[in-house]
């Protein structure tokens, strides 16, 4: 007589039916919960503790010392509310470094972002070790900046400077780097902008290689030139890339210190006038070599994160209106 099978497997699966599970304890399931609910916070922990301890911290803390008359050498008048900012707002000197900041900031960031596009429009072309060309551009970037400053304070020395000796080469008269306002601030631009313009250049080639190259062949089957390609639509398709940059150099321009500091041979004067001299010089100036005042140091600083805030909430409306306008 034939056996079943499904009598002696089980049905349909071919196996003997399994127990009864065991069901989870209640203490199981509300570990599994907490679990659920508190691991992403611990994940993020680590950068709030971070931040908390070297972004927010010295913040308030500098805030409170900015409204108190606070010195290094241990004398504390006390709280003074807004006389630091008053002070420092009818102060010449203060406008001065104003001046020489924003002025180093236009005189290097613009030719530094122009160079930066032409650069990556190059690079993103077909070429020979194309790898390496691109590592190469991002050297100066790595290289250190306190190198960087000695060896160009030596390119623009006064009397033995390879730029001068260039320019007496060609019969100019040699020009005196520290002791006016244009030469300094091309000297400055001039360290500023080898040290910056590869690193930006990645940045946009980054963005252009993101462009579909279909556009590029509609508009060469048109008959547009490459130049014409470029500004009608390489720039205006990574133009919230340009807007990053932009911002990115602004803020590295206002806090501009080691340059100058190097380039007038570690004297913090920026100058025999001041021709050079940048607010994160004028810091320095005031907290540690000027009656140590630490509470109108503090103001300084303040003063100059929220002009950074300032451009900002501007970097931060261009890119929102230049989405907009592409999306709609």
């Amino acid at each position: 007589m034939a056996t079943n099978v499904g009598e002696v497997t089980g049905p349909r699966h071919g196996r003997a039916p399994a127990g009864p599970s065991k069901q989870p304890s209640r203490r199981s399931v509300r570990v599994g919960r907490l679990d659920l609910r508190l691991s992403p916070y611990l994940f993020v922990a680590p950068f709030f503790v971070l931040f908390a301890v070297f972004g927010a911290y010295p913040l308030i803390y500098t805030a409170i010392l900015s409204t108190r008359k606070n010195t290094l050498t241990g004398g504390d008048a006390g709280f003074v509310g807004l006389e630091n900012y008053r002070k420092i707002l009818w102060d010449e000197h203060f406008w001065i470094v104003i001046f020489n900041t924003f002025g180093l900031f236009f005189v290097a960031t613009v030719p530094q972002l122009i160079f930066a596009l032409l650069i990556a429009s190059w690079l993103n072309k077909k070429m020979r070790a194309r790898t390496a060309i691109r590592m190469g551009v991002l050297i100066p970037n790595i290289t250190s900046v306190a190198a960087v400053g000695i060896v160009f304070g030596l390119i623009f020395a006064d009397r033995y400077g390879l730029a001068n000796w260039l320019l007496q080469s060609v019969h100019l008269d040699p020009v005196e780097w520290r002791n006016h306002r244009w030469s300094s601030w091309t000297a400055i631009a001039f360290m500023v902008d080898w040290r910056w313009t590869g690193y930006n250049a990645l940045i946009y080639l980054a963005a252009m290689q993101a462009i579909p190259k279909e556009l590029y062949e509609s508009a060469s089957l048109d008959g547009a030139s490459a130049a014409r390609r470029f500004w009608r639509i390489t720039v205006p398709l990574i133009q919230p890339t340009i807007l990053f940059t932009v911002i990115i150099s602004t803020i590295g321009g206002m806090q501009l210190f080691t340059e100058p500091l190097l380039f007038n041979y570690g004297r913090i004067q920026g100058g025999s006038l001041n021709e050079f001299q940048t607010v994160a010089m004028y810091i320095y100036e005031t907290t540690f070599t000027n009656n140590y005042n630490v509470g109108r140091g503090a103001a300084i600083s303040w003063l100059l994160f929220i002009i950074i805030l300032i451009f900002a909430l501007i970097n931060f409306a261009l890119v929102r209106r230049s989405v907009k306008g592409q999306t709609s």
